[in-house]
């Protein structure tokens, strides 16, 4: 019966369109399948020369010498000529995506010949090839072919019928049963196609796609719709890609398509330099983790040669805000999970905050460490991995599997101004209680005010994720660390534990939370006027 809840209400928010078409591809498989369709390996095609301005290298993922790939920090060498494009088994399928998206034919060590030999070894498995030929890493791939060919002004007829064979299979097979970003990467990658092979028909797909979906996605204030830092950076870098593309190819007529996506990459450059901290770093929230994305500096400076300026944007729509006071950012969230449609990215982290204090992170979210639905990817969508409260052991919102909700909370803001926000959200409506929360900055003063509405016999617990680099020392109802003094005001107890924060895929690293409990009502006020330098990093201190 538990399934067939979380089954119901995942459904019931999903729009008709994804249904349609998950039932569709299931039934077009079974048919195909039965008449023994197969997608051609080439279609001959014509290419057209095409000139990019020098993009975003990628880091460094594979070591020639070796035949080793790392993605994720996580390595594997293959035998020589035998790389194995299907490797889901040892790492998972995100590993294996990323083996697939061909990102290192731009890194800068790369020769053109190896990425030539690469390519070639690919087109060569092709009947083996699994992984590869989903929609999402054909669409990433095949832009990557592309501007790593244009790179050396290379035209050759194989590489081209696989690279057009590519494109029928994607135009057959957009991800209209996900949508998000996935639909948006297969706009992204018909757009490359159909410039490199003036195709008509494919830059139709492209326009539609594109207009239609970031109409929705970009939201009015610049923010990418599924409210990850790291994804919106990625659609960001695309979206500059696709720029590039068509300032330098303008023979096609695409002026009015060029204005758009120049218009959305303002908003979003725009929100992602006001969301970065001073010291260049992403907030951590929702699915995101470093050396994933090319940085917030180099997003910049490539828009800079693109002649794109940042737009000057106010928080709204994305429901994040950021206080600043002279060395002290606060970032908080106070939107729901997003879109209702394909929560895939978020978590259970209403009223959750991060906190970076002289361009250091102080109080951090969790991270996100893996994707593969296991017992640490629950928990670090959970609300435990997060600053926030939370109600005996119900969670804000009903996450299962790795990238599912089925019920989530609703989220009410009260009252927003520049230095002070309150919310509420009902996030545990089932037990009779609506969870307030108020934060106000003045003075470098942090003042959180939790309240709980309605009675509990649950237990009530706020938790706060400090730093790996943050000492701290508790005495009675104080904290001091080496950032700030913490101090709690109608507090029960307060438990120090151990948690592994993860600011990279598959890299954890230990580090101190705190778990305090309180009854009604807590008010909070973190002091980042009075640090304590004796505490130490590696060592939890209690009196």
């Amino acid at each position: 019966m538990k399934t067939i809840h979380l089954y119901f209400f995942t459904i019931i928010h999903l729009r008709p369109i994804q249904i349609y078409y998950q039932v569709f591809n299931k039934i077009r498989l079974i048919f195909r399948k039965i008449i023994g369709h197969k997608y051609p390996q080439f279609i001959h095609a014509q290419s057209f020369s095409i000139s990019l301005q020098p993009s975003i290298s990628s880091n460094k993922s594979y070591f020639p010498n070796e035949n080793r790939f790392c993605f994720l920090n996580q390595e594997q060498v293959f035998p020589k000529q035998q790389i194995n494009w299907n490797d889901e088994q040892i790492f998972g399928k995100l590993w294996a995506y990323n083996l697939n998206y061909f990102d290192f034919l731009s890194q800068k060590d790369l020769s053109q010949a190896k990425g030539i030999a690469l390519i070639r070894a690919y087109i060569y498995a092709y009947p083996t090839l699994k992984t590869g030929l989903e929609s999402y890493p054909i669409s990433l791939r095949n832009i990557n072919w592309i501007k790593f060919l244009s790179k050396y002004q290379i035209q050759d007829t194989e590489i081209d019928a696989f690279l057009m064979a590519k494109y029928v299979r994607l135009s057959d097979n957009l991800e209209y049963h996900l949508m998000g970003n996935h639909l948006l990467e297969n706009g992204f990658s018909l757009l490359f196609g159909g410039v490199y092979f003036r195709k008509e028909a494919f830059l139709k797909l492209a326009k539609n796609i594109l207009k239609t979906e970031l109409s929705e996605q970009i939201l009015a204030d610049g923010c990418h719709f599924e409210r990850s830092v790291m994804y919106h950076q990625i659609i960001l870098f695309r979206l500059l890609d696709c720029l590039n593309l068509l300032q330098n190819n303008r023979a096609l007529n695409l002026v009015e398509l060029e204005n758009e996506i120049a218009f959305y990459a303002q908003k979003m450059l725009g929100f992602l330099q006001t969301l970065t901290f001073q010291n260049g770093e992403i907030p951590l929230m929702g699915d995101a983790a470093k050396n994933i994305t090319p940085t917030t500096f180099q997003l910049l400076e490539y828009a800079q040669l693109l002649n794109i300026e940042a737009q000057k944007i106010d928080f709204s729509a994305s429901d994040y805000r950021k206080f600043e006071e002279e060395n002290v950012e606060l970032l908080l969230n106070v939107g729901r999970a997003s879109p209702d449609y394909l929560p895939a990215h978020s978590h259970c982290d209403i009223f959750n905050f991060i906190l970076y204090v002289d361009e250091k992170p102080f109080i951090v979210d969790t991270g996100t460490s893996t994707y593969q639905n296991n017992e640490r990817r629950h928990f670090e969508r959970s609300t435990v991995a997060h600053n926030t409260v939370q109600i005996g052991d119900f969670e804000q919102s009903e996450i299962w599997s790795s990238f599912r909700i089925g019920r989530r909370a609703k989220v009410k803001i009260l009252t927003d101004s520049q230095k002070e926000i309150l919310a509420l959200h009902d996030g545990f409506q089932k037990i009779g209680i609506a969870h307030q929360r108020s934060f106000k900055i003045e003075n470098r003063q942090i003042i959180i005010v939790d309240k709980v509405l309605g009675g509990t016999n649950y237990p009530v617990k706020a938790y706060l994720h400090f730093h790996p680099d943050v000492g701290i020392k508790v005495f009675e109802n104080t904290i001091s660390t080496n950032l700030g003094t913490i101090y709690f005001e109608n507090i029960s107890r307060i438990e120090q534990n151990t948690y592994f924060y993860a600011e990279q895929f598959n890299k954890t690293i230990p580090a101190k939370m705190l778990t305090i409990y309180f009854t009604n009502s807590l008010k909070t006020i973190i002091d980042s006027t009075k640090k304590h330098e004796n505490t130490n990093s590696n060592l939890l201190f209690s009196a």
